[in-house]
């Protein structure tokens, strides 16, 4: 098995579908960037609603969240996938079924499936600044939404940063269960590479490329979290943030 491992004209061969393996990493890094930024959008946003008073919109903010903490993400692309062109078609009254774009259901697997997690984040975080704290801005003439813009969400922020990151991390290498659904991403073309030689090169390649960009983010994390112990006061909520939100 090591010499197989070792052998030159084996590695020789599989790097031969590098420019494949740099497609299918644009391709991860493009959903990577676009579905954290889809997540972030529906983590805010459900994080705020989870703060009000409603009881509507709380339902709404569990009803999501549940949803997508308690189902693979799999599924959900393989939703995406054969479920929303169905739904579309009948709803439109259409004569044949569109198949959204692989990006597409990419961005939106990734997004809403780490939206979810996000919005716990953010839920722990606000809860997690003393309550004290808003009523005293909003006897200083704050209104509530003033109070969270000014006062808690930048306290929040610092909390939720090291959550944050680990989740940026996971979205990351939750990108290569496209692989399993529609492909064109970089595990999709080294389980291409390694299905036609027959080498186990091609997932090493894989490998060190999503360690490239994995363990970078992985040192953020552990020096967020080191900043955030060192912060008075904060290392306590902190730890609690992390752990409601998990």
């Amino acid at each position: 098995m090591l010499e197989s491992l070792l052998d030159p004209w084996r590695w020789e061969r599989s790097f031969q579908d590098f420019p494949d393996y740099l497609s299918g990493f644009g391709m991860t890094l493009r959903v990577t960037v676009v579905g954290w930024l889809i997540a972030m959008a529906i983590g805010i946003l459900l994080g705020l609603i989870s703060t009000k008073k409603s009881r509507v919109l709380k339902v709404i903010y569990q009803v999501y969240v549940q949803f997508f903490q308690n189902t693979p993400v799999t599924i959900q692309f393989f939703f995406f996938y054969v479920g929303v062109p169905v739904i579309i078609k009948q709803l439109f009254q259409m004569s044949r079924t569109y198949r959204l774009s692989k990006f597409v259901i990419g961005i939106f697997g990734v997004g809403l499936y780490h939206g979810a997690y996000i919005a716990e984040i953010i839920r722990s975080g606000i809860q997690a600044v003393p309550v004290g704290q808003r009523e005293a801005a909003c006897s200083q003439g704050f209104t509530e939404n003033q109070a969270m813009v000014h006062i808690i969400l930048p306290q929040t922020l610092r909390m939720i940063l090291p959550p944050l990151a680990s989740q940026t991390l996971a979205l990351l290498k939750n990108t290569s269960t496209l692989a399993m659904v529609v492909g064109l991403d970089l595990m999709y073309f080294a389980d291409k590479s390694v299905g036609y030689t027959g080498y186990f090169q091609g997932y090493l390649i894989a490998a060190a490329m999503y360690f490239a960009v994995c363990f970078p983010l992985a040192i953020l994390v552990r020096v967020l979290e080191k900043n955030a112990a060192r912060t008075p006061g904060l290392s306590g909520r902190r730890r609690r943030t992390a752990k409601e939100a998990v």
